[in-house]
């Protein structure tokens, strides 16, 4: 099988639709009666610990069951489920963001209130565990609680199990035609030019940025109109320090980099649990877009132009990053 390829994020490049990631017909909501179906009881105190109250706790747990068993429930035209993101994929990886990688957030006022914005980040880590927390921290940090639409390469929706999960997370192919539909419908979309260069590097290059492509992102964004936020994470090079790269078995694999750190593959399953490194992830102030003309999606030096600032802001935080954490791991 020959190597995964990264679907490039420019205007020029015709979408292409791929099996398993196909788009989900929306489900019709439940009507408003339906869904108020709490019976006004009064509460006992003995049912309230810590200040949880875990009768309504169970009874919005038993709802959520019951409109998954029903089907009452609804995605978008890319299949994104936001209940179910709320409920389930968001409290899976928030002990990942909290306990394990103890992520800082700064800057997280740079993120509009509303609106569409292109939010554009370092990739790195071997495994893309960076992008699920960073929609974690805009989630959870920013004060109304905004999703990420992330945009992922072909290889995530040729894999089972991870093809669905990322659909019903919000994430869609990596193409300028629905990441302009996002931005235009007032989404956060976010974005890695590296890539798997980005994803894949060896640990010797850690915190130094890929290359960017030719600007495909940028034109996306004047397109639409809407902001770009340059995002910095630091962190994440650390969790699997990839010190070779078995190409022979990635062949034949299909996939883009089989990656040897210190412990994988030498302790099997065990060697696959990332490093508990500490995280601090940044964003920066927006770079305007909508002040060009139409024609301006268009302007090749433009389009290098303001690539260029977006890396060259990422890398500068980068290093301002590190020169200011005490630790790896604290």
């Amino acid at each position: 099988m020959a190597d995964a390829k990264v679907i490039p994020f420019d205007e020029d490049r015709p979408r292409r639709r791929i099996a398993g990631a196909r788009r989900v017909r929306a489900v019709p909501a439940p009507a408003p009666a339906e869904e108020a179906a709490e019976p006004a009881v009064a509460e006992p105190a003995a049912v309230k610990s810590g200040g949880v109250d875990w009768d309504r706790r169970l009874a919005g747990g038993l709802a959520f069951l019951r409109r998954r068993v029903t089907g009452e429930y609804e995605v978008d035209e890319f299949g994104y489920d936001k209940e179910l993101t709320d409920q389930v994929l968001m409290s899976m990886m928030r002990p990942l963001f909290d306990k394990y990688f103890r992520v800082e957030v700064k800057g997280i006022e740079n993120i509009p209130a509303e609106g569409g914005a292109l939010i554009v980040a370092n990739h790195s880590g071997t495994l893309p565990l960076d992008g699920l927390m960073m929609q974690v921290a805009v989630h959870d940090h920013h004060p109304a609680q905004r999703h990420l639409r992330l945009l992922a390469a072909d290889l995530v929706f040729m894999l089972p199990v991870v093809n669905e999960l990322a659909r019903k997370a919000g994430h869609t192919l990596a193409c300028s035609e629905d990441a302009q539909r996002l931005l235009e419908a007032g989404e956060l979309v976010g974005v890695m030019p590296e890539g798997f260069k980005g994803i894949g590097k060896p640990f010797g290059d850690r915190y130094k940025l890929q290359r960017f492509g030719r600007g495909g992102f940028v034109s996306t964004a004047l397109r639409a109109g809407t902001p770009i936020v340059p995002c910095s994470i630091v962190g994440a090079e650390e969790i699997y320090p990839m010190v070779g790269n078995a190409k022979t078995v990635a062949r034949l694999l299909g996939i883009p980099y089989f990656p040897i750190t210190p412990t994988f593959p030498w302790l099997g399953p065990l060697g696959a649990v990332p490093l508990p490194t500490k995280w601090t992830i940044q964003f920066g102030e927006p770079i305007e877009t909508d002040g060009y003309p139409p024609e301006a999606a268009e302007d090749p030096m433009l389009m290098f132009n303001l690539t260029d600032e977006v890396r060259e802001q990422i890398q500068h935080t980068l290093y301002k990053l590190l020169v200011q954490r005490r630790s790896v791991f604290f």
